[in-house]
């Protein structure tokens, strides 16, 4: 119960990682506002988790969505003590002369700005309240160039960047903010860019075992532990960090299959099967 009494929002929270994330901070006694835009899933996996998760419909390109998101945190629980910017997609693909500036766009909007609605709005709430965790989801194609499509690594770099300029200047609330780094990692996003189809688990958890250093696959669960070391009270000292949990792809220079980048653009929205 190492977030009991807490109140968390998670965006992309109705798949993938957002989804193993929500259920470990449930299980650890945490209440959690689901948020995501794929509301039949976002709500079943709130009717799952029970009464101390909500669902909250939320574009994480749109403030409005983000805020009210964090609003409804403190309407139903009174506070907010941890915020996972998760939400995430493949975005544009493609050599970056065939790159359209509305692809970008699009990617930078839902991969970097949404992540910067949701510091912003869990720093108002966060801020005068003392105390609080924000974890925003990167990519090890924020630590190496190579590992993702040219938009992708560019705002998960960004990601890294925004982390640590904001956990120096919420420090004085006595607020952390922490990035996490995952590797490749078996959801519905990785099986269908690796197989085409995103539920074939078991090729996509083949693929990844493949490129992996430790010869298995990560999956949601593992990125959530991680997410829950930050987010509670265990990592008191830690701000301004990114934590990668790749089984030491990065840390041993060894690259993963790569994904097909192909010269197509993947149109995808947060809460979408293109979930990071």
């Amino acid at each position: 119960m190492r977030l009991e009494g807490k109140t968390a929002v998670v965006t992309g929270a109705a798949s993938g990682i957002g989804a193993g994330t929500a259920r470990r901070f449930i299980d650890e006694g945490a209440r959690v506002v689901l948020a995501d835009l794929q509301v039949d899933a976002g709500q079943a996996l709130a009717d799952e988790l029970g009464d101390g998760a909500l669902f909250v419909n939320c574009d994480v390109t749109s403030e409005a969505d983000v805020a009210a998101a964090v609003d409804a945190a403190v309407t139903a629980w009174g506070r907010l003590d941890v915020m996972f910017n998760n939400a995430g997609i493949v975005g544009a693909v493609g050599p970056i002369s065939q790159t359209s500036a509305e692809a970008w766009g699009r990617s930078i909007d839902i991969l970097l700005h949404g992540v910067f609605h949701g510091v912003k709005h869990a720093a108002r709430v966060m801020g005068p309240q003392g105390t609080g965790s924000i974890i925003n989801t990167s990519s090890t194609a924020g630590i190496l160039g190579g590992l993702g499509p040219h938009a992708y690594t560019a705002a998960k770099h960004a990601v890294i960047g925004l982390t640590k300029s904001v956990a120096n200047e919420l420090a004085q609330f006595s607020v952390r903010v922490n990035a996490i780094s995952p590797g490749n990692t078996v959801t519905d996003m990785t099986a269908a860019v690796s197989t085409g189809d995103a539920t074939n688990y078991e090729k996509a958890t083949e693929y990844i075992a493949s490129g992996s250093p430790l010869g298995y696959a990560g999956f949601p669960e593992d990125i959530a532990n991680a997410a829950l070391f930050l987010a509670c009270d265990e990592s008191r000292y830690v701000s301004g960090h990114t934590l990668v949990v790749d089984a030491g792809q990065t840390a041993s220079g060894m690259k993963p299959n790569r994904f097909h980048m192909g010269d197509t653009v993947v149109h995808g929205h947060a809460g979408n099967v293109d979930k990071a």
